[in-house]
């Protein structure tokens, strides 16, 4: 045993895992602050239209909570491999080690987790994050991933995405990254006027931009689906290999395109083939019969009125004068 308990002074301690991702956790409050808040009205509404009024609430928060939370998740393709390898340069230390690669569209979250945890009296529990967003510099933070002296393991998956590296993958997932998460802020922009044409019963239009959003969307998937069909160099750790399949954010961005394609779909079809339906839908019959009673009412009261020159005066009460002529 060394003066340090058998570990290199240069070596810092293990960085703590934080439990969730704090920016998710913001953007999903938030959403259901709105829908909580929105939902204390849901009795002021009678009859069948409460029941499509609380669906419409639904899906137009889910869509926009998804659109704008997957710009930031780290899990668009995701791989996970356990295997025995060392743990520090210099060391012949060998530990078995979960080994996860998360790639977002702003960097790679890499993840190394000790299989026991407490192996070679330390706790093996790393979560490290690369970012090649706009403003960040990915081989400066593989350089300073060096200078920490990172696990071994970490600092081999990271070297794989540099710009030096012979894999040659740094440019595709940094350019199909920036396109991917353009087109997912003009979708969040789409979004956000779809719900003020809805609200304002501009249901046509409404139909048109939930459309163009479900076209950015599916236009973001096919921006990364580019880089992550790019030939690969492999991740070997020993006899087994890293390798990494779409994850959770993709698919779930691919069930939210789909989902504005087939609304904005639903409401343009609907539109020309039963109008009154999709009105009942946003709740615009009643305001309909209201407008059919005040034609009504403003008719004249016998029929005899028709010869005589009647002028018809709409006030709190309707009311009907005849005026002479001179």
């Amino acid at each position: 045993m060394t003066l340090w308990d058998g570990s290199y002074p240069f070596y810092p301690d293990v960085n703590a895992c934080f439990p969730f991702d704090t920016t998710r956790a913001v953007i999903v409050t938030v959403f259901l602050s709105m829908l909580a808040t929105s939902i204390v009205i849901l009795p002021g509404i009678r009859g069948r239209g409460r029941l499509f009024w609380f669906l419409r609430l639904v899906m137009g928060l889910f869509m926009g909570a998804v659109v704008l939370t997957i710009q930031f998740t780290r899990d668009w393709e995701t791989g996970w491999v356990q295997a025995n390898t060392s743990y520090k340069s210099f060391s012949s230390a060998v530990v078995s080690a979960d080994i996860g690669l998360h790639i977002g569209l702003e960097g790679v979250n890499i993840t190394l987790k000790g299989n026991p945890v407490n192996q070679i009296n330390e706790t093996i529990n790393y979560n490290e994050y690369f970012s090649w967003s706009f403003g960040a510099d990915y081989d400066h933070s593989y350089s300073q991933g060096l200078q920490k002296g990172l696990p071994s393991p970490i600092l081999y998956v990271a070297e794989k995405f540099t710009s030096q590296s012979p894999c040659a993958v740094h440019r595709q997932y940094r350019i199909s990254g920036h396109y991917a998460s353009a087109m997912l802020w003009l979708a969040f922009c789409t979004w956000l006027i779809s719900i003020l044409l809805f609200s304002m019963s501009i249901l046509l239009h409404g139909g048109y931009m939930l459309l163009v959003t479900a076209t950015l969307i599916l236009f973001s998937l096919l921006f990364f689906f580019t880089s992550r069909n790019t030939p690969k160099c492999p991740i070997q750790f020993g006899p087994v290999s890293l390798k990494t399949d779409y994850g959770e954010s993709f698919w779930l961005t691919l069930v939210t395109g789909l989902l504005c394609l087939l609304l904005g779909l639903g409401v343009i079809i609907l539109d020309s083939v039963q109008p009154q339906k999709l009105k009942l839908i946003f709740n615009l019959d009643k305001r309909k019969g209201a407008e059919e009673v005040w034609d009504k009412s403003c008719l004249p009261a016998q029929p005899s009125c028709s010869v005589q020159g009647v002028l018809r005066v709409p006030l709190a009460e309707l009311c009907e004068v005849t005026a002479t002529r001179l």
